[in-house]
């Protein structure tokens, strides 16, 4: 038996008044958003690589939501280059294979900066592994000052340590960066409790508590990203990047996916 307390949509309803607050005369519900992008999502149809298309729809949503005052954050994965986990099963040294994983989520970061300033949005590339001649190392306060004089900020090379998902980088850089919620853009429209491919009559959860998902390993992030948001109270939010206008009605504070937060105690 589950006892929440809050309920995920209490709570979440509560945290929704707190940033409109803030926000309302402005028409957003959020300041500061941090988006994880997969390296997936700029693969697009592709079996490999990025996409042109994709990535320049994107940094047009992005740039929709970064003009209209939000301070965006984006973490971006690499999967769509080169994936670790794969690599070590393959036979590789794990780490190795982690950290040319963590250099392909730069190729992605640099890729959807070119894109984002060629719409006229600021944006800096900052990594966690030293690469001064193409991008910042990161710095949290460098990284905050960029946010509040409206640039994007597009964090690569995950945490700079092996054995870290980027979505464990994205909770990371979400506490550190102060940011009120987590934008999780994938290819489903929110979270199942079975997969929906595979399953026609899998469940999509409106709400979700932090517990629950551990519980029930729901793998909407890794069990140490949700337990950090849990931990820093971050609120998840799962949706579908393609469907065009997602990244708005998140920020407006419209039912858009699935949402996860909450505290949860399973007994």
């Amino acid at each position: 038996m589950e006892k929440c307390f809050p309920t995920a949509i209490l709570w979440w309803r509560q945290i929704q008044a707190n940033s409109v607050r803030k926000n309302i005369s402005m028409g957003k519900v959020y300041q500061r958003i941090l988006l994880k992008l997969s390296g997936e999502a700029l693969m697009g149809e592709l079996g490999y690589g990025i996409d042109p298309k994709v990535v320049q729809d994107i940094a047009q949503e992005v740039a929709d939501v970064a003009t209209s005052g939000v301070q965006v954050a984006i973490v971006v994965g690499g999967g769509n280059i080169f994936r670790g986990v794969k690599g070590a099963a393959a036979g590789m040294d794990r780490a190795t294979a982690d950290y040319i994983g963590m250099i392909a989520t730069v190729m992605n970061a640099m890729t959807l900066q070119d894109a984002l300033e060629k719409l006229g949005v600021p944006t800096r590339v900052q990594t966690a592994i030293a690469m001064q001649e193409v991008a910042e190392p990161y710095i949290r306060r460098r990284a905050i000052r960029h946010l509040e004089k409206g640039r994007v900020v597009i964090f690569g090379a995950g945490s700079g340590n092996p054995f870290f998902t980027t979505d464990t980088t994205a909770a990371l850089r979400a506490a550190e960066v102060n940011a009120e919620v987590i934008f999780k853009a994938t290819k489903v429209d929110g979270v199942y409790d079975s997969d929906p491919r595979l399953n026609p009559s899998a469940r999509r959860y409106h709400t979700l508590t932090y517990g629950h998902v551990l519980a029930n390993d729901l793998r909407v992030m890794d069990s140490t990203a949700i337990a950090l948001c849990k931990e820093n109270n971050i609120p998840i939010i799962v949706f579908d990047l393609s469907v065009q206008g997602n990244i708005r009605r998140a920020v407006l504070g419209e039912q858009v996916g699935t949402i996860v937060g909450g505290f949860c105690e399973v007994s």
